[in-house]
């Protein structure tokens, strides 16, 4: 079963960062496109070749990408149930002080957009 979940989380949304506008179970639509997962956002970048699949299958290489847009806070999005990343991996991001959550795919997209829109350096890194 596919849906659709359009949500707005200010009153005004801002135009010059990325934001998500809606998202179904393993896709977003930032502005007027959609993007399918896997997918690395950031209010200034957008990665659609993330080789990344799953969260329990993710690797230091995988976070190459994401450590080179300087992020304080990565959160990983992806369908329930979650999965943490590797322990390796989460040293790895708290030894260079980069926060990390995990979390369901929609709940994932809206904590994006707030801390976003208040410039946090954050990342979402989303996958199917």
């Amino acid at each position: 079963m596919s849906y659709r979940t359009e949500m707005q989380l200010t009153l005004t949304s801002r135009s010059d960062i990325h934001l998500i506008r809606s998202h179904g179970e393993a896709d977003v639509v930032i502005g007027e496109m959609r993007y399918a997962a896997p997918l690395i956002v950031g209010a200034q970048s957008i990665v659609t070749d993330w080789t990344a699949r799953s969260g329990g299958t993710l690797e230091e290489s995988h976070f190459a990408p994401i450590l080179a847009l300087s992020p304080e806070v990565v959160i990983v999005g992806m369908p329930a149930p979650v999965a943490w990343p590797p322990a390796a991996l989460r040293a790895l991001l708290g030894s260079r002080g980069i926060g990390l959550e995990v979390m369901e795919f929609g709940a994932a997209c809206r904590t994006y957009n707030v801390l976003a829109q208040e410039d946090r350096r954050v990342i979402l890194a989303l996958l199917p």
